[in-house]
């Protein structure tokens, strides 16, 4: 595939793009509350590639779900583009995913009875945008898919698929996309290949990135990387000359407040 040729502006790291302060999610269960967040801040600069890393049960896809308004936080804010989005009601939610947030998952989330084409084309119509299909067809023929457009995802590789739900969330051309173990149902060359297509495509767009990861390897194509652990961001260095080992946030490493 040839190289996807930048299109991108500098990161400026003096004005977030996302903005956390003291989030905080606590759901139910039969043995009583469990704490999922304890009290997150970060900021996310605009252009800027992170990458969120942590065990199993740190809150990584919680934090993404939060994000995505695909969940409710007990408490705290979040802004995006200096919107408040805890403050959204459901309606308003679903309208900044469409225009503004692209999410990739670890399961591709492709609706079986439909075509690669009509998956990436449904959720630009949803959207109101009348030049739906030829948006798709394009966003397809960017991850190397102009071939499979009338394929449904039975008939695609899992690597296909993947690059399907990529072409999905670039598509509207978001200012967040994000990332969750992407390459996790992929072996280890294909996955290589999906990351090296989804770190193209967000320096061509521009778009801001949070990635989730197991992986530090991965992690460390980042600009920055955060550690969560037990809910918290974790007291370790993060990569930049000026922090130590403190907490890293906004108030350690990211854009000052």
């Amino acid at each position: 595939m040839d190289a996807i040729p930048s299109n991108a502006a500098p990161v400026d790291t003096a004005t977030p793009l996302v903005r956390v302060r003291d989030l905080a999610l606590t759901l139910p269960s039969a043995a009583g509350p469990v704490n999922i967040l304890r009290g997150i801040d970060l900021d996310i600069a605009r252009g800027e590639a992170l990458g969120l890393l942590g065990p199993s049960g740190s809150g990584k896809t919680s934090l993404l779900m939060l994000l995505a308004g695909l969940e409710r936080a007990t408490s705290g804010t979040i802004e995006l583009a200096g919107q408040l989005i805890t403050a959204m009601n459901e309606d308003a939610l679903a309208r900044m995913r469409r225009s503004r947030i692209g999410i990739v998952f670890q399961a591709f989330h492709l609706i079986p009875t439909m075509t690669a084409l009509e998956n990436v084309a449904v959720p630009l119509e949803l959207a109101g945008h009348r030049d739906a299909r030829a948006r798709a067809a394009a966003a397809l023929a960017a991850v190397g898919l102009s071939h499979r457009l009338t394929h449904l995802p039975s008939r695609l590789s899992g690597g296909e698929q993947q690059r399907v739900a990529i072409a999905r969330a670039f598509a509207p051309e978001p200012s967040l996309l994000l990332a969750d173990e992407p390459t996790g149902n992929l072996d280890h060359a294909t996955g290589e290949t999906v990351m090296d297509l989804l770190f193209a495509l967000r320096a061509h767009h521009g778009s801001t990135l949070m990635l989730i990861t197991h992986d530090p390897a991965l992690a460390a194509r980042c600009d920055r990387q955060v550690r969560l652990a037990d809910g918290r961001v974790a007291p370790e260095e993060c990569g930049l000359p000026e922090c130590g080992p403190r907490e890293c946030g906004p108030r350690v490493c990211g854009p000052q407040v």
